[in-house]
């Protein structure tokens, strides 16, 4: 848990020709979601986000669905990624990095991440199909590079083996999620201190 006091909170809202959003989250909850998008599995996947980094998240957007989903899940992404990096202020006290392989049925994941302030993706991921249901499966990773971007993460996800892409984009956001709860707990060894010999996390 954060030190008494600091709770690592924050609030966001985001709105443009295209989509409005809103997001809360809390770092020191215990994974409760109210997340409403308007695309489905979209919604499926966030609620995992939430459940496994044990982040509680409301998530409130109206996209420009008649289009197709990708503003909506992209700006989301953003809207994530700030908020996460405002709730986590300077980074003090927190582990840093964590790493997962994540198994799912036939589906094995590994998210490894950092939070750097430094944000960067590397995605090595393949669905086998273009589609999960209605829901582009290339949007998994438009997700993951507007959160990263915007949360301020180096970010590694790699899909070691799966046949179901169902279960390929929902161990990408469980592995991510899991990595994300362990980097981002404090450390009573820190005793405060941002980990980096730099002095500062940006």
């Amino acid at each position: 848990m954060a030190a008494e006091n600091e709770a690592r909170r924050a609030e966001i809202a985001r709105e443009t020709k295209e989509t409005a959003i809103s997001v809360s989250v809390n770092v020191d909850g215990t994974g409760e979601a109210r997340i409403s998008t308007g695309v489905g599995f979209f919604d499926h996947m966030l609620d995992q986000l939430s459940r496994h980094s044990l982040i509680d998240m409301t998530i409130e957007a109206k996209g420009d669905l008649h289009i197709d989903d990708h503003h909506t899940v992209e700006d989301v992404g953003i809207a994530i990624g700030q908020a996460l990096a405002k709730a986590l202020g300077n980074r003090a006290g927190v582990t840093r990095y964590a790493s997962i392989d994540l198994a799912m049925d036939e589906t094995m994941t590994k998210a490894a991440l950092d939070l750097s302030g430094r944000p960067y993706l590397v995605w090595n991921v393949t669905f086998p199909t273009e589609k999960i249901g209605t829901f582009d499966t290339e949007l998994v990773r438009e997700f993951f590079n507007a959160f990263a971007q915007n949360a301020g993460i180096t970010l590694h996800v790699l899909n070691h083996y799966g046949a179901n892409s169902h279960h390929i984009a929902e161990t990408c956001f469980k592995a991510v999620a899991r990595a994300l709860r362990t980097a981002a707990e404090i450390d009573p060894r820190q005793q405060g201190r941002v980990p980096s010999t730099k002095g500062m996390l940006a």
